[in-house]
């Protein structure tokens, strides 16, 4: 590749590079830099010779999002396998315009830890030791879990039979819908910077991205921007009238991010603290003093959150890293219900916000999880980027082409075959949808993605799933949701979980009872903004498999405390083993024994913080330990079964029974 010199002003790396899916034979990496890259790939295991590796087009496949940024997309297929279990260090070198070569010592320091010269990665031969968690929002007052789980790697480092995995993102990796009005500007600003392509906006007010970047309504009042006609009422609420939840939490909206442009810049400022140097004087628009208010509110948020965000990068770069969608990567409730997906799809400017931020998701998170398939859409998107040549503008019929593409894709799951399998569901486009009332909640998989899990886990004798809704939530709050729902307020409390479509449900029952799937299964998830840990045994069946529902969540968000308690304490009393209530339940057949955090107050079964999770499995994919990292600094929190060391009042709280 001939190198391009980067522009004047910017580095020649603005993101990465992340750790993808790795395996001994074949690494993928994700990285941007400001213009095409001539790369080479070091990699010096630990007791052996170096390997040079030059990036060609064979194995970096380069889109152009802008005038001056590049998504390198890095996979590499090696002739001779990478040693398991050991320290590999790696670098990527750039040859500069000079000739010479700058390491990401050079070009991005605040990846290394304290001494090293180069990252490193490893191998494991086996995913027993697994960090997991959802839900990162920038602007969320918490600290960020990704910053607490790089103190726990530096800690671990050099000792590769400590180091976890993976890192399995399961959801909200970034909040399109959820955007403070500071990360807005620094968004607009480094649009500009890079020259981000611009593009037409068929059925809104404005005409196109400029126009939608200048409005006086461009901030905190997005929704005004909607066609202001009758017929897009529940659009105009959809997407940006911020549904008012008082039972859970309060969604905003009204930053909503709309081009696909804005997207991406959100991927790179959120991932990198090097883009946020090329906006340090982004000034804040004229704001209305209600909003002004709010921005510096969330401009403190915003401060912690880039002071964190070093170290966030580095763990991206030193651990494999898997991630799923869930809804606020594209949108909030995202295919919630068959009417949502009629309201939002049958309207050009809606179809096109959720489609924008599906490529996006494609581009920065989809295609590390499997690139192999990935290929055609991947042709069509720079066919797209080859039409902004001219005038940095996308052409909107191949635009739409695109994401009408990716609306219909259907391979946005993987299996990785390690001990134990990992299988990473897709509970958001391929839904059971509720045909006879359509404003219900469609069930999180059809029948047709649930037999295909089957067949998955044929003759597996234990399995990680990753469904980022847990498959196992909180009864009460699953009550809670079902009466909004036959009340018409589905959208309201965001009635989506497992239990809420009977079809889904009972399909999902009757894997784990098949005679040929696993007898132990750990279900990883997030969404909720609390976690918790059950282990669920399922009895009416010749044999009794253990599920163990494990949520981490969030990252970098909380559930309101006062409320969570309370709803927390009326799940105990009205749930309990013993309660008559379990008999009208879809869980009458299974048997509950909840771990209980040991720093718990009052019998508490779920933890409210923000933080990082991490499970370690046994041979046979048992949790031998499930803890929650907490990223406010106090001391994690493990999740312990009664035979765990609880104290006998504790034990008594907690005894297995039906709910």
């Amino acid at each position: 590749m001939t190198p391009t010199p980067a522009p004047e002003g910017l580095p020649p790396v603005l993101a990465g590079p992340l750790l993808r899916r790795l395996e001994p034979g074949r690494l993928v990496l994700w990285l941007v830099g400001s213009a095409p890259l001539d790369l080479t790939l070091v990699l010096a295991p630990e007791g052996e010779a170096s390997r040079r590796l030059p990036l060609d087009a064979g194995c970096c496949r380069v889109i152009r999002v802008g005038r001056h940024a590049c998504v390198h997309l890095i996979d590499v297929a090696l002739t001779e396998p990478l040693p398991q279990d050991t320290i590999i260090e790696y670098d990527l070198l750039v040859t500069q315009d000079d000739g010479k070569e700058a390491g990401i010592a050079q070009w991005a320091p605040h990846l290394l830890h304290a001494g090293a010269t180069r990252p490193n990665l490893v191998l494991r031969s086996r995913s027993d030791n697994i960090l997991f968690g959802s839900c990162r929002k920038p602007h969320h007052p918490a600290r960020d879990g990704l910053a607490r789980a790089d103190a726990l790697l530096a800690d671990q480092v050099e000792q590769a039979e400590e180091r976890p995995a993976m890192l399995m993102l399961c959801g909200d990796q970034v909040y399109a819908d959820d955007v403070a009005g500071p990360m807005l500007a620094a968004i607009h600003a480094l649009i500009r910077r890079l020259g981000l392509y611009a593009e037409c906006l068929q059925g809104a007010v404005v005409a196109d991205s400029e126009a939608l970047y200048r409005h006086p309504a461009s901030y905190y009042r997005r929704e005004e921007l909607l066609p202001a006609v009758k017929s897009n009422d529940a659009l105009r609420d959809r997407f940006f009238g911020g549904s008012e939840k008082p039972i859970f939490t309060t969604a905003n909206a009204h930053n909503h991010l709309v081009t696909l442009s804005e997207v991406m810049a959100m991927y790179l400022l959120v991932w990198s603290p090097v883009p946020w140097r090329l906006v340090a004087d982004a000034a804040p628009p004229a704001l209305e003093p209600r909003h002004a208010q709010r921005w510096q509110c969330e401009s403190q948020a915003l401060a912690g959150f880039r002071g964190d965000l070093p170290r966030a990068a580095r763990l991206l770069a030193h651990v494999q890293t898997l991630m799923i969608f869930d809804d606020h990567d594209i949108t909030d409730d995202w295919n919630l219900s068959a009417k949502w997906e009629t309201t939002a799809y049958e309207h050009p400017f809606s179809r096109r916000i959720v489609g924008n931020a599906l490529v996006a998701y494609m581009l920065c998170q989809g295609w590390g999880n499997r690139p192999e398939v990935f290929g055609a859409a991947l042709d069509d998107l720079a066919g797209l980027i080859d039409t902004a040549a001219g005038d940095d503008r996308f052409d909107a019929p191949r635009q739409d082409a695109l994401i009408d593409r990716l609306l219909a894709f259907r391979k946005w799951d993987f299996v990785l075959r390690t001990q134990p399998t990992i299988i990473v569901l897709d509970t958001r486009t391929r839904r059971w949808r509720n045909r006879g009332r359509p404003g219900h909640p469609s069930g999180l998989m059809d029948w047709e993605s649930l037999t295909e899990l089957q067949h998955e886990l044929l003759d597996e004798t234990a399995a990680v799933i990753v469904s980022p809704t847990p498959m196992f939530g909180v009864k009460l709050i699953e009550v809670v949701q079902r009466l909004a729902t036959f009340l018409g307020a589905a959208l309201t409390v965001d009635a989506e979980n497992w239990m809420a479509h009977r079809g889904a449900a009972g399909s999902m029952l009757n894997i784990f009872k098949h005679s040929r799937t696993p007898g132990n299964y750990v279900v990883l998830s997030g969404d909720v903004h609390y976690s918790f840990a059950y282990d669920v045994e399922v009895r009416d069946s010749d044999r009794v498999p253990h599920v163990w529902q494990i949520t981490s969540s969030g990252i970098k968000n909380e559930f309101p405390r006062r409320l969570l308690d309370w709803l927390d304490r009326l799940n105990r009393w009205l749930y309990s083993p013993r309660s008559p209530l379990n008999w009208f339940t879809q869980r009458r057949d299974l048997v509950f024994t909840p771990h209980l955090p040991d720093q718990r107050q009052e019998g508490e079964r779920v933890w409210n913080g923000a933080g990082i999770g991490q499970v370690w499995l046994d041979a046979q994919g048992r949790p031998v330990r499930i803890v929650q990292h907490n990223a406010d600094g106090r001391p994690s929190t493990r999740f312990l079964a009664p035979d765990q060391g609880a104290s006998p009042a504790v034990a008594a709280e907690q005894p297995a029974g039906k709910r």
